[in-house]
């Protein structure tokens, strides 16, 4: 099944970037659709339990800020296609995007923002204890853990992130990194330090996930010492993958599978554009994304435009 109506430019993704697309399409009068993977969705803004660097919305929560970005978009008239885009194809200066239930969407561009997916440490006991004590999210899982002890495996700010938001809810959180510095921004680590209830464990790499029905532990190598510390729940959080698959053949990407492109979200490909956490960047943020999609819109205009 083939929709006949041709669209000046698909946005495949509804977090910030694409959201902020959508809204800046709208504004330019471009026929355009947002196609998301999941229903209502606004992206992996809506993990985070705090927003402190988006300006004009201090301590907005991750879900609160994404439901805003949606509402904006949908009060401009933006529409909106549910479905998972499964193959990218063009002819003539066309594009058809394919999605997993048979349908079709074509256009005379694209801004690909289907953003990122968190990284797994793939050691033993992963996939056995995934979602029986491994999380991915703190905020989606950080209730079941209430006066329990839990890990949170990573260096980087939504590593710290997430431990500060378990300290909230957990009797006692360890934050498990491989290195004897963090990644994260000195507010965070400040944090972290302040917390009575946080444990560092440095240097220290996760082998195995251990337990019988659900994680009652986790084994590290610590110094070339394997140790194996009792958590109830481990939280992983060593950086994401982009959703890039899609775009092999199409689209060069780097070395990590990220799409080539500049803040104008220009790639390889003419006609189809990049934007936000998938694309080429040095800080992959909300308002980064936000931006990005904006961009992205300018480009498509100038390209119509030819």
């Amino acid at each position: 099944m083939k929709t006949e109506s041709l669209y000046d430019v698909i946005i495949i993704g509804s977090g910030p970037a694409g959201l902020s697309a959508a809204i800046y399409a709208q504004r330019a009068q471009l026929k355009a659709v947002v196609a998301e993977k999941e229903y209502m969705g606004t992206g992996q803004i809506a993990e985070s339990s705090r927003v402190d660097n988006y300006p004009g919305l201090f301590g907005e929560s991750g879900y609160d800020l994404g439901e805003k970005f949606r509402t904006h978009a949908e009060e401009l008239g933006t529409e909106f296609f549910e479905g998972e885009a499964e193959k990218i194809t063009s002819s003539d200066n066309i594009y058809t995007v394919s999605f997993a239930d048979g349908k079709s969407l074509s256009a005379k561009t694209i801004i690909y923002a289907a953003g990122t997916y968190r990284r797994r440490l793939n050691i033993r006991g992963e996939q056995e204890f995934s979602a029986r004590g491994i999380s991915y999210c703190a905020v989606c899982d950080g209730a079941f853990y209430k006066d329990k002890r839990a890990a949170v495996i990573g260096g980087g700010d939504t590593a710290l992130s997430d431990a500060l938001y378990l300290s909230d809810i957990a009797e006692r959180v360890y934050i498990i990194h491989r290195r004897e510095e963090f990644r994260a921004s000195e507010a965070l680590q400040e944090k972290v330090r302040q917390k009575h209830n946080i444990e560092l464990i440095l240097n220290a790499v996760p082998v195995e996930f251990v337990g019988d029905k659900l994680l009652t532990g986790i084994k590290y190598s610590q110094n070339g010492e394997e140790k194996l510390l009792h958590v109830s729940g481990s939280f992983t959080a060593v950086g994401s993958i982009p959703n890039t698959d899609i775009l092999q053949g199409i689209a060069d990407l780097d070395k990590n599978g990220y799409v080539i492109a500049g803040e104008d979200g220009v790639t390889s490909a003419k006609g189809l554009f990049a934007a936000g956490d998938v694309r080429t960047k040095s800080l992959r943020q909300v308002i980064t994304a936000a931006s990005d999609g904006a961009n992205c819109i300018e480009s498509v205009r100038r390209y119509l435009c030819g």
